[in-house]
């Protein structure tokens, strides 16, 4: 169990969120932590740490306004630490390789492959030949509807039909490396992790996973070990000093 880092960025900025709210009409979200820095110097931080295998998100939609500014954000994070981060947000069998060839050691992919309501098979074995199952990671982002946990896409915002459980992680590894989980109704909240989508995670054997969402304090790290069996790696946001936050970067970033 490892922390992994991240680089948030939206609007051209890097930033801290609360999942939840982030809408594409007007490039809206809740704002938990706004940087004065460039997204590089977040990855020169983490380079300098010697943290590998962290993310980079890009919060806006393809046709929005603020992409090209948000996407120049992301090479920036990439040009200073190839082959130490990976990156996801609107990523497609037509934009992955630009990105595995700028320096991310893996993509990240969710609604590419999970559209209109169900997952695209077709599309997910397309895209794990093109860049290759070894730099292919699947972002399951989850929200609770009716007592279950269902996989939701175009930046959390649409609910799919495919629930989250121990037999979809199986099912898809065969295409992946790893997987990205953002628990999305306790995202950028800090108050405490999504216990049942951990017990899930729990119940995984040789998958590599990393959790994201609601770590604000060390008993909540203590609490995603125990309930998770100790089995994922996982990453903290806005509770970070780097971010704004409480918690020391130093501290979280040595954490075992």
């Amino acid at each position: 169990m490892k922390f992994r880092p991240c680089i948030d960025i939206h609007n051209g900025k890097v930033k801290q969120i609360v999942g939840g709210s982030l809408k594409d009409t007007g490039n809206q979200a809740d704002e938990n932590f706004v940087s004065e820095q460039n997204a590089d110097f977040y990855a020169n931080l983490y380079k300098k740490r010697g943290l590998k295998g962290g993310h980079i998100i890009l919060l806006n939609a393809v046709d929005s306004e603020y992409y090209e500014a948000t996407k120049k954000q992301a090479m920036l994070a990439l040009s200073e630490y190839p082959g130490g981060l990976q990156i996801g947000g609107g990523i497609t069998d037509e934009n992955a390789m630009e990105y595995i060839k700028a320096g991310a050691s893996h993509v990240i992919v969710t609604s590419y492959v999970f559209k209109d309501g169900a997952i695209a098979y077709d599309k997910l074995e397309k895209i794990s030949k093109l860049v290759g199952k070894d730099h292919l990671v699947l972002d399951i982002s989850c929200r609770k509807k009716d007592g279950k946990y269902y996989v939701v896409t175009d930046r959390w915002q649409n609910f799919t039909d495919v629930e989250v459980n121990a037999e979809l992680f199986y099912k898809l590894a065969e295409f992946c490396d790893e997987f990205l989980i953002h628990a999305v109704d306790v995202e950028g909240k800090a108050k405490g992790i999504e216990v049942d989508v951990a017990k899930i995670l729990g119940e995984l054997d040789n998958i590599t996973v990393t959790y994201a969402g609601g770590i604000g304090s060390l008993e909540d790290l203590e609490d995603l070990k125990n309930m998770a069996n100790g089995k994922v790696d996982f990453t903290v946001g806005s509770a970070l000093d780097i971010f704004g936050g409480v918690l020391d970067f130093e501290r979280i970033a040595s954490y075992e």
